[in-house]
C-alpha cells in the first residue's frame, strides 16, 4: 500500500518534473527545480537521517513550482527582490499544503509542513534552523561554484558570511567537511576570517 509520504514524495516530484528550466549534473540534463529537490533531500537525510516527516517534506517541496514566480515580475531592485522571497515560500506552502491534502495528511501536519517551508521563528524553532541549514549547505556544496563566475570578491564574502550567520553550529562543522576547489575554501575562510 502506497503511503501518504510516498505519494506526497511522487506528487512533489512530478510538479518539479515540469520545470522547463534544465540544470547539467554529471552530463545528465535534469529539470532544475527537480534536481534541487532531490540534493535538498538526500542533504536531510545525510546530515540528519532521523528527521521528521514534515522535515523531509518540506525539504523536497522547498522550491516547489519555482519557475512559476518570475522574479521579472517584481521591481528589480532590494524591495522588489525582498517581496518576490515572501510572495515565493508562501506559494510553495500553499502548493504543498495542496498536494499533502490530497496524499491524506491532516491539518496538524499540514501547517507543521508550511511552518517549515515559510521558515518561522528561524533560530528558535529547532526544525526551521535544520531545515535552513541543509539549505545552505546545498548552496555552498552545489550552487557556490556557479554564483562565484557571477559575482565580485566582495558581493561573495558578504553573500557567504550572510549564510553563515543563518546556519547553526552543526551546520557550520558539516559545512567546513564539503569538498570545496581550493580557490572557494580560500573565499570561505576569507569571508568567515577563518
Amino acid at each position: 500500500m502506497t503511503t501518504p509520504f510516498q505519494k506526497a514524495s511522487e506528487w512533489i516530484d512530478a510538479e518539479n518534473a515540469q520545470d522547463p528550466n534544465i540544470e547539467l549534473d554529471q552530463n545528465t540534463e535534469y529539470p532544475k527545480e527537480l534536481l534541487y529537490s532531490n540534493r535538498m533531500y538526500e542533504k536531510l537525510m545525510q546530515f540528519e537521517p532521523n528527521a521528521s516527516e514534515e522535515v523531509q517534506i518540506a525539504s523536497k517541496a522547498q522550491h516547489i513550482c519555482r519557475w512559476k514566480v518570475a522574479r521579472e515580475s517584481y521591481p528589480m531592485d532590494r524591495v522588489g527582490y525582498l517581496k518576490w522571497r515572501e510572495e515565493l515560500k508562501k506559494f510553495h506552502a500553499k502548493t504543498t499544503a495542496g498536494i499533502l491534502e490530497k496524499a491524506g495528511y491532516d491539518q496538524t501536519f499540514i501547517d507543521r509542513v508550511s511552518f517549515l517551508i515559510e521558515k518561522k521563528l528561524l533560530k528558535k524553532d529547532a526544525e526551521t534552523q535544520l531545515l535552513e541549514d541543509v539549505i545552505c549547505l546545498v548552496f555552498l556544496d552545489y550552487y557556490l561554484e556557479p554564483f562565484v563566475h557571477k559575482h565580485d570578491e566582495e558581493k561573495l564574502k558578504n553573500i557567504i558570511k550572510k549564510t553563515w550567520d543563518k546556519m547553526s553550529d552543526k551546520g557550520h562543522q558539516e559545512a567546513l567537511k564539503i569538498n570545496y576547489s581550493e580557490e572557494n575554501l580560500n573565499l570561505i575562510k576569507a569571508s568567515l576570517g577563518l
